[in-house]
């Protein structure tokens, strides 16, 4: 014997519709074989959208309430007609087919959030990238959790010279629309924070760190940058916290691109040999440096 359809939507026999349809939606949503792929679930999903297509109805549902399971064989001709032809309603109607035609209203089920009568809503999203990421851009694949449970991939293009809080679009990846439109899914990039690299809009400021005698004599030392390593050129007698400006190295932007600061840090070994001791030493007896006074 069929479940009866009270029974499988979940509700009493003197539920109103408001209780009939949030019953249908919350169990279609469950039920959907596009979401559900458990054995039964596309047999229960019919189960409950003959149910609302019935109970929904007050003419079928007087007829059912009346008559029971085998209402349609009793009923006059209009409800047979009723039972042969889908009923009209306020929403687009899609038809999804699987072992026999089920006729979904998505408007029914969904409701305004997952479209409505026009385009259907943006939905939105966070990635965050790095430093690097963020200079040379690429592809990246960001998850956006699904309202029926899980998560959904989509892959993205991130500009070479992205900031962070740029939005991207991925055009139709957003809540469906009854009409056909989707909605887009508006992709937010956070540019996660460096240990190595400060950005300040289009400019990347990083430490260079410098031996004391590179700091003295100056020298040409390698840097690496989110674009790869660039030659830094010290001039003489630079001190730690000096900044060393590198002309368009920053973030890439059209017309005008970022600078590259390296600030210097005179790095002291923390042992010396016998030898560098001495050295030290000799230089500390032949120098008239006082490093208090700046002189």
């Amino acid at each position: 014997m069929a479940e009866d359809l009270y029974s499988a939507l979940g509700v009493s026999r003197s539920a109103d519709q408001k209780e009939i349809r949030r019953a249908y939606r919350e169990k279609a949503r469950k039920f959907h074989p596009d979401v559900n792929k458990t054995p039964g679930a596309e047999e229960t999903f019919k189960r409950i959208s003959e149910a609302h297509d019935v109970l929904s109805d007050p003419e079928t549902r007087a007829q059912y309430d009346r008559f029971g399971e085998n209402f349609r064989q009793y009923a006059a001709a209009d409800a047979a007609r009723s039972s042969e032809q889908p009923r009209r309603s306020g929403g687009t109607r899609y038809t999804w087919s699987g072992g026999g035609a089920q006729s979904v209203n998505w408007e029914d089920l969904f409701g305004g959030g997952f479209g409505g009568f026009g385009r259907g809503e943006d939905h939105t999203a966070e990635l965050e990238i790095t430093v690097e990421e963020a200079y040379r851009g690429g592809r990246r694949t960001v998850q956006v959790a699904s309202p029926y449970g899980g998560a959904q991939g989509y892959t993205i293009d991130i500009p070479a010279g992205a900031v962070d809080g740029q939005r991207l679009r991925i055009a139709g990846a957003g809540g469906a629309g009854a009409d056909g439109q989707d909605g887009d899914l508006l992709v937010t990039l956070r540019v996660k924070g460096s240990k190595r690299y400060r950005l300040s809009g289009a400019d990347i400021e990083t430490d260079l760190p410098i031996s004391p005698w590179e700091a003295a004599l100056g020298a040409d030392v390698s840097l690496p940058t989110p674009g790869g390593p660039v030659t830094v050129h010290v001039p003489p007698g630079s001190s730690t916290d000096r900044r060393l400006r590198l002309r368009g190295q920053g973030m890439p932007r059209k017309g005008q691109p970022g600078d590259l600061y390296a600030r210097v840090k005179v790095v002291v070994p923390r042992t010396l040999s016998k030898k560098e001791k001495e050295l030290f030493e000799q230089l500390r007896d032949e120098s008239s440096f006082d490093a208090r006074r700046g002189s």
